[in-house]
Parts: structure tokens; sequence; C-alpha cells
């Protein structure tokens, strides 16, 4: 069977390859900093990596990428700038707060992102059915975060931090593939690779000693689990820009919570230990949640407003 051009720019196979790779590259990433203990220049490697393989697509003729221009590059700068803000802070959140406490802010952020998708980029607001939906998720991860044994009531600071920052990253990648007029997704992926790849240079170079010792002495199958989490890292970039471009922000960041309970579940099958039923039973009530949600439309009065 062979697929016509329209599936490739569907909305489930930038979905699906999205949350694909939002799995694969999670368990590559862990693999490359065990075998290579420099996450800053594994970070920093993935992005000019990315940047890398889109221009040798380029060259070769598979793809067309935008070229660089300044104006394109001062309006993708803030989106750099937010991304490398987010990892930051979730990182922070992550060192002060433990994993339940994080789970239920990044489960909440669909509830304000709603509003802001009505506030700033000319959504209705969610429907009763929706709304229901974006609290049941919310209340089911804040149910199995409890009955976790390990839950701990700290790291609020951070926490909130990293929520405010989320958030403005979701609404303004959106309106950044809204409002800048691009010939391909791959010229996002360029660019917001490339501008966020310039200041980790910098990160990594700086570093501690032992995070350029381990660079220095990287062997084999360093380099394979580096190669594939490059590789994975530029696909990565290309399903969420254009899962970006087809959804709502709300929606998309629904997905992304869609794949951290995937990662959940399946640390709690096969690694973690067992949770309790009531845990189970409150990540399938996410599940449901997330089915039965709606996107919300564009609002009659903003159809001069993005999408």
């Amino acid at each position: 069977m062979v697929l016509s051009g329209k599936f490739y720019s569907s909305t489930p196979f930038a979905v699906g390859g999205y949350m694909l790779c939002s799995a694969t590259l999670l368990i590559s990433n862990k693999l490359a900093v065990h075998l290579l203990p420099a996450p800053s220049f594994i970070l920093f490697a993935q992005l000019l990596g990315t940047v890398a393989v889109v221009q040798g697509a380029s060259q070769l003729g598979y793809i067309k990428p935008d070229k660089l221009e300044k104006n394109k590059a001062l309006q993708f700068f803030p989106v750099a700038f937010i991304f490398l803000s987010t990892i930051f802070l979730n990182m922070k959140s992550l060192q002060h707060a433990n994993v339940e406490t994080f789970m239920i802010f990044r489960f909440s952020t669909p509830l304000c992102i709603s509003v802001a998708d009505y506030v700033f980029l000319g959504r209705q607001l969610p429907s009763m059915r929706s709304w229901i939906c974006l609290l049941g998720l919310l209340a089911g991860a804040v149910g199995y975060a409890i009955t976790d044994s390990a839950y701990e009531v700290k790291g609020y600071t951070f926490c909130a931090i990293w929520y405010f920052v989320f958030c403005l990253d979701q609404i303004y990648l959106k309106h950044i593939t809204n409002t800048v007029k691009m010939d391909s997704n791959w010229g996002r992926v360029y660019y917001s690779n490339l501008l966020a790849s310039a200041p980790l240079f910098f990160t990594f170079a700086s570093d501690s000693r032992n995070e350029m010792d381990a660079i220095r002495n990287i062997d084999s199958n360093a380099m394979i689990a580096l190669s594939v989490s490059v590789c994975l890292g530029a696909a990565m970039s290309y399903f969420a820009w254009s899962a970006r471009s087809l959804l709502s922000a709300t929606s998309f960041t629904i997905v992304g919570n869609v794949c951290k309970l995937l990662t959940i579940g399946i640390n709690v099958l096969l690694w973690d230990r067992h949770a309790s039923s009531f845990g189970v039973c409150c990540l399938l009530a996410c599940l449901c949640s997330v089915y039965f949600y709606k996107q919300a439309p564009l609002r009659k009065d903003g159809d001069g407003l993005p999408k």
C-alpha cells in the first residue's frame, strides 16, 4: 500500500510520530547519558546535529528548508530562549521537588493554556465536556501522586516558575507557527535548533572538568548512542513542530501529557515498585479523560486571529 502525501501532513501522522519519538528519545537519552556522562554536551549535540541533518538533507535535495534570514531569526530568538529556560527550570524543579509533585503541576497546565488559547489565539473556551475532561486529567494525576509512597509536597517555588515559562512556551510557539510564514516545517526545525545550540556551546564548554573529560574519553559505544540520540532528536523536533501547527496549544500540551502517562505506565509495569490498584485506576482515568477531550474550535469573532 502506497501512502499519499496527504497522510504525511495529517494530524495522526504528526501526533503519532511525536509520541513515538518522545518515548524512544527518553530511552535513548538515558543510554547516552549512561555511556557519556555529559548531559549538556548531549543536548548541544542533539541541537547542532539536527541542524546538520537539515543542511545535509537539503544539500542532497531531499528537503527544502528556509534560508537563514535576519527577520525570521529575530522572531525565533525568543523560541530558543524560552526552550532553554524550560529545560533549565525542568531540571531545577526535579532537583528540588519529587516527580509526583512535578507531575501535578504538569497535568494542570492544560487548564491555564486553554484560557490562554481563548485570550491570545482566537479559540473558543472548552465545552463543558472538555472542562470535565481537563479536570479529570488533573484529578487522576493528583490521585496517582498522593498514593505514591514517595510523595512529598516541596519545591513549589521552582515548579511555579517552570509552570509560567512552560505555558508561555506552549502559547508563543503556537503563535510562531501561525504568524511566521515558513516555506516548510523543516524551516522551523532549522531555526529553533540553530539558535538554541549557540548558548549551549558555552554552557558545556565552561562546565565541570568531569564533563569535558567524558567527552575526551568517548568510546565507540558512546558515539553510537549519541548518534542515535541526535537522529531521534531531529525527528522529534520535526514531529513536534508539525503537531504544533495542526493542533491547538491546549491539545498539543495534552498530547505531551499522554506521553508522560505512557512513560509512567511502562515504569509501573516493568521497573518501578507496583503501584496500588487505586493508582493504576487513576492513570486509566487520565487516559479516559484525554480520549473524551474535544479540541476547542476557533471563535466566530476571531476569524482574523491566528489559528
